[in-house]
């Protein structure tokens, strides 16, 4: 079969590689119908994830057709239309007893990072009966792309552990995937305020008619100021991270008021200074995390009934073997005006 496969920082390639075969019982196999890349596999090919290792298949997120299940696979079966998650978990262990998967004993994100992942035409998935989500008979594929990784998490790691409540001020930086995600979500609780943070003005003009009602732009370096004064100088009830660098956690700190909090849901390549000499005493709540998906469900019925339109997130698609030029345009975002891209078998 063909995969994009990793061969180190920088270094990627479309090739064969061998089909993947049931090893475990309550493995499954699926045949891929239709994938996407993450910023998650950005930051791979940038080395900032060192346990991926040369030969690795790359992805997290797929909705296909099962083409073979394990002996202990009782919820699934040959030629069932799935959503493969981006995390794997056994449902029996102590963290996934708390719903929290993504903290498995035998599973978490493991997916494109530990094991062959989904950029590839099959993909092995371990624990089938509590990783993968039945498609509803209708469903528009796309759309259900979307809720292997970007809806959870936005959802999940900024809003959830944001604890937004209506009435509330957000700000999220970063108006990729991840953050307009967060934007989607965000109002289901009915927020005040929604400020949308990026150095995009494509990425800000897409988060105005996706319900942002302010846009900073970060450019000038003065965003911190711009979202205080907007604020009046009160500061944001909640600031969602969902880039991945110093600078815009520094944004975050600068601008979460007293109570607030902090959700951070990119994934960080290089440490970060936490500015605890101004935070200590402002009763703060910094919160991290790695989706669990335990959400995905709820979301599911969202999108089927029209209330989430994750389709919006969509800009460019590709057949798989055009794979290399896919992830030229969605690392040239900005240059290509990409959000979500969408590779189709």
């Amino acid at each position: 079969m063909k995969a994009l496969v990793f061969h180190g920082p920088g270094k990627k390639a479309w090739e064969e590689k061998s089909r993947p075969t049931v090893k475990l019982a309550t493995d499954a196999i699926v045949k891929v119908t239709s994938t996407t890349i993450c910023g998650t596999d950005l930051h791979i090919l940038k080395g900032d994830v060192p346990e991926v290792t040369d030969g690795r298949i790359l992805g997290h997120e797929a909705v296909g057709v099962i083409d073979e299940v394990g002996s202990a696979v009782t919820s699934f079966k040959k030629g069932d239309h799935v959503i493969v998650s981006c995390i794997t978990s056994c449902g029996r262990c102590v963290a996934c007893k708390k719903g929290m998967y993504s903290q498995c004993e035998d599973g978490g994100w493991v997916l494109g990072h530990l094991i062959d992942g989904t950029q590839a035409e099959y993909v092995r998935v371990p624990h089938a009966d509590n990783s993968l989500h039945r498609v509803p008979a209708g469903a528009n594929e796309d759309e259900l792309v979307m809720l292997s990784d970007i809806l959870p998490t936005g959802f999940e790691v900024g809003v959830r552990n944001g604890a937004v409540k209506p009435g509330d001020t957000v700000a999220i930086v970063g108006a990729g995937p991840i953050g307009l995600a967060s934007l989607l979500t965000a109002q289901f609780y009915a927020p005040a305020q929604l400020i949308m943070v990026d150095v995009d003005e494509n990425r800000l003009a897409v988060a105005r008619t996706l319900g942002a009602t302010n846009m900073v732009n970060s450019g000038a370096g003065n965003a911190a100021e711009q979202i205080l004064a907007l604020t009046k100088g009160r500061g944001v009830d909640v600031a969602i991270e969902a880039v991945g660098i110093p600078a815009t956690f520094d944004i975050c700190q600068d601008i979460v008021c007293a109570g607030g909090h902090l959700a951070n849901v990119g994934v960080h390549g290089k440490g970060v200074m936490l500015k605890l000499e101004k935070l200590w005493a402002k009763n703060v709540t910094i919160t991290t995390g790695l989706v669990d998906t335990s959400t995905t469900p709820m979301l599911l019925k969202n999108v089927i009934a029209g209330r989430l339109a994750p389709r919006k997130l969509i800009t460019h698609e590709f057949a798989m073997d055009d794979f290399m030029k896919a992830y030229e345009t969605f690392a040239n975002a900005a240059k290509e005006k990409t959000l979500k891209v969408v590779l189709r078998a």
